[in-house]
């Protein structure tokens, strides 16, 4: 099986926010919204190279997905601001859904992540 299908696998089986999967070797998350990102980026793992499935990505978390050196991702729910990303620095990504925008989790509004980088083409 594929790492992008066993990390797909990891979101529906085990509830998780997102996975990452490479080889065997499997990292998990349940912290919402771009959490288990600067988590994981924070602590230096190392995630080059790897497959991630996540719930939602938008231009917030695709930038920090270029940043980690993953090879292709997978979103529940996908932003068009994410897809720029991903393509300009090749990373292979799929979705369930792709969606105009990114609310807020009240729904009242666009998610803040994704207005504060509204403007940012650079992940660093």
């Amino acid at each position: 099986m594929r790492n992008i299908d066993r990390a797909k696998g990891l979101l529906k089986a085990e509830g998780c926010s997102c996975a990452f999967v490479k080889g065997g070797t499997t990292y998990t998350s349940w912290k919402s919204g771009v959490a288990p990102l600067v988590e994981f980026l924070s602590s230096d793992m190392e995630l080059d190279g790897f497959s991630a499935a996540d719930k939602i990505i938008g231009k917030a978390a695709a930038l920090l997905f270029v940043l980690a050196g993953v090879r292709e991702v997978y979103a529940s729910v996908m932003s068009e601001a994410a897809i720029p990303v991903l393509q300009n620095s090749g990373i292979a990504h799929s979705c369930g859904t792709l969606t105009r925008t990114i609310e807020n989790r009240a729904g009242t509004g666009p998610c803040p992540m994704e207005q504060a980088v509204a403007e940012i083409d650079d992940p660093a």
